[in-house]
């Protein structure tokens, strides 16, 4: 049986598995619960592992379009569960499904002692269902079930400590933030269908490259439907993958428990909007005004978030801002028409990302749950194995040869420095990767090196179990050698990855791409010398500050009290957003909503109805006195006026038309 033919098998494993766990795991042991939550997403990789072999077979196709059925049919709109596989669809589903799997296997350890374990992999199943439901997907419609089912898996797994407020409020908040971008998406969905009577991939994007499209180029300033359209359809990424202004969830979602942290907020969901930017790349090539849109906020977003890293203490939250600027990376890469190098360094981060994730795991596992940089220090020989995998995350995120970060970092530099007018943008890409470096190196040092910062009476530091430690190993590999099948370009030869994703990205061969295969070779080993230089600078500054000099952090802090209380406290966007968008909202709820329409109007309404049947009735009530004389008296009183209407009211006059 190919399993070309059959592709939905590879999500519905994991929709069975969350369904099983979540009605029969509650009395079942860890080890049952395991076995379904792993097998479900182990059996799902090893499938899909079998469908890239069939897809890169001997008979290769350039697209696997399935039709299973008609999901919605309502006049001219016609939804049908359609799943397709192309090379686009191939790196996202081995990504989603192998980066999972290895987080199950983690945390399998990690959660091995907290209450609802059935529950946090159920959760963590669904998960899975959705974002291979997203990325499978050959029509908007579909697209958008995956969209919104990742959304509300985000939600269950951030607030997974509902007890705790502060995750529950985390929870709502990623929640609500979404809806806002998921609006935008939402209306570009309905202008595309507008246009071109269809949400199918196929049929939008042959329609949008046709004769009556083709030769559309909206240029800078123009806002036709192909501008509007993708500035609607980067709406819905900016909160998805967490940009300016949308980004202000994805901090806050570290409340969940790190595998969340590591798998939906690292590796897969959040990367969901950079994947759909690069999936509708044949309507953002139309839109010179979309792309310097999308590459802009790419680049702000990368520097902005990086600021706010450099002096953050919770080592997940550090964490959480180099996803946000990374995510920014993407799409600036995206933004300069280099697609190809946007999802590979998508698939890189992926990797290093998920392991400085899982890595800060194993030190708060190893610190009884303490997050707090400034009372660590000196683990580096406690947890050997948690801080040569996490050193060698930090390394391929800083951008350091021959590991999988500074291929990509350095193809999207590459491709910023070459786009007419790119220059600004490279500079400021050259600068977040310097920042980068220096905050990441910030984060191993303050961790692992220097005097020991906590009491060992009351921590008893120790290593992860290997279930936790043997993905840490892998993904450490993966960070060494991701990169490595773009390495042949730096000689001279070929760019693997970008040849291999060549079939989907065809159309924008005009871009920053094809500009890319005809730069100058020297040109590109001079920029990618520049970034390593940069990211050595980090480390360098990182290392005097940390080790060398460790009371200067401090002292430099004083000196510049305004600089470092704005970035300590996040520029306070959060308070800002409070000021000018909750407040209001809380104030017109509660004085406006609540007590005029609410209070006074609806409630005011009905218990105004009710009072006043209350009173008629009691006031009915005091007639029946039980008094004989008194009920003569009303009998008398009933017929008199009877007699009255009846011998006095005019006589009724006949209706015309009615006597014949």
């Amino acid at each position: 049986m190919p399993i070309l033919d059959h592709l939905w098998i590879i999500p519905l494993l994991p929709l069975l598995g969350s369904a099983i766990n979540g009605l029969f795991g509650a009395k079942w042991p860890n080890k049952i619960v395991n076995s379904v939550a792993l097998g479900a997403t182990g059996l799902s990789f090893a499938i899909a592992l079998e469908a890239v072999r069939e897809f890169l077979g001997p008979n290769a196709q350039a697209l696997v379009h399935n039709h299973y059925f008609d999901w919605i049919s309502a006049g001219k709109f016609t939804a049908g569960f359609d799943l397709q596989l192309d090379q686009l669809t191939v790196v996202m589903l081995l990504v989603v499904t192998g980066v999972g799997f290895l987080i199950h296997i983690y945390s399998t350890g990690y959660m091995a002692h907290e209450g609802g374990y059935y529950r946090f992999f159920s959760y963590l199943n669904l998960f899975m269902f959705f974002m291979l439901i997203l990325v499978l997907a050959a029509n908007y419609v579909l697209l958008f079930v995956g969209w919104e089912g990742v959304g509300l898996c985000s939600y269950l797994l951030i607030g997974f400590y509902f007890l705790k407020k502060s995750a529950s409020d985390a929870g709502k908040k990623a929640f609500i933030v979404n809806r806002i971008g998921d609006f935008g998406f939402m209306l570009g969905m309905f202008l595309l269908f507008r246009t071109f009577g269809t949400l199918d991939f196929n049929g939008v994007f042959a329609a949008a490259s046709g004769p009556g499209w083709g030769s559309v180029h909206e240029t800078w300033g123009q806002f036709g439907t192909f501008t509007i359209a993708c500035l609607l359809l980067f709406m819905g990424a900016t909160g998805k993958s967490a940009q300016l202004p949308l980004y202000v969830w994805l901090p806050d979602a570290m409340e969940g428990p790190t595998p969340v942290s590591a798998l939906i907020h690292a590796a897969t969901m959040v990367t969901a909007g950079v994947y759909v930017v690069a999936r509708s790349h044949v309507l953002f090539l139309h839109s010179e005004t979309a792309l310097v849109v999308v590459a802009v906020v790419g680049c702000a977003t990368a520097f902005f978030a990086a600021t706010i890293g450099l002096v953050q203490t919770d080592i997940k939250k550090v964490l959480a801002y180099s996803t946000v600027s990374q995510l920014g990376y993407m799409f600036l890469a995206c933004g300069v028409g280099a697609f190809s190098a946007g999802i590979f360094h998508l698939m890189t981060h992926a990797f290093f990302k998920a392991l400085l994730f899982l890595a800060a795991g194993s030190v708060i596992h190893a610190m009884g749950g303490e997050q707090d940089m400034r009372h660590m220090g000196g683990l580096s020989k406690k947890i050997k194995y948690t801080y040569w995998t996490m050193l060698i995350a930090t390394l391929a995120i800083a951008g350091i040869p021959p590991l999988a970060g500074f291929f990509s970092k350095d193809s999207i530099l590459l491709s910023a420095f070459q786009i007419e007018g790119g220059h600004p943008l490279y500079a400021i890409g050259l600068l977040t990767a310097l920042l980068t470096s220096f905050y990441m190196f910030r984060l191993i040092f303050l961790t692992f090196h220097g005097k020991q910062r906590y009491d060992e009476h009351h921590v008893h530091v120790h290593e992860s179990p290997w279930s936790m430690l043997g993905p840490l190993v892998i993904l450490a590999i993966l960070s060494v050698i991701g990169g490595w099948l773009a390495a042949p370009a730096l000689f001279g030869g070929t760019d693997y990855f970008t040849s291999f994703l060549a079939p989907v990205f065809a159309s924008s061969a005009s871009g920053a791409e094809a500009v890319n295969e005809a730069a100058a070779h020297n040109l590109e080993w001079i920029l990618a010398v520049v970034a390593v230089v940069s990211a050595l600078i980090g480390w360098a500054v990182a290392y005097w500050l940390y080790l060398r000099q460790p009371a200067k952090p401090e002292q430099i802090a004083k000196s510049m009290q305004p600089v470092y209380k704005t970035l300590l406290n996040k520029y306070y966007v959060d308070e800002l957003y409070n000021a000018v968008v909750i407040a209001p909202l809380m104030w017109i709820s509660t004085n406006v909503l609540w007590k005029i329409v609410d209070v006074a109007g609806i409630d005011g309404a009905v218990n105004g109805i009710a009072k006043g049947a209350t009173e008629i009735g009691d006031t009915v009530r005091h007639t029946q006195s039980g008094n004989t004389r008194s009920y003569a008296v009303w009998v008398v009183i009933g017929a008199l006026v009877v007699i009255a209407v009846i011998f006095l009211w005019p006589a009724a006059k006949p209706v015309v038309g009615m006597v014949r």
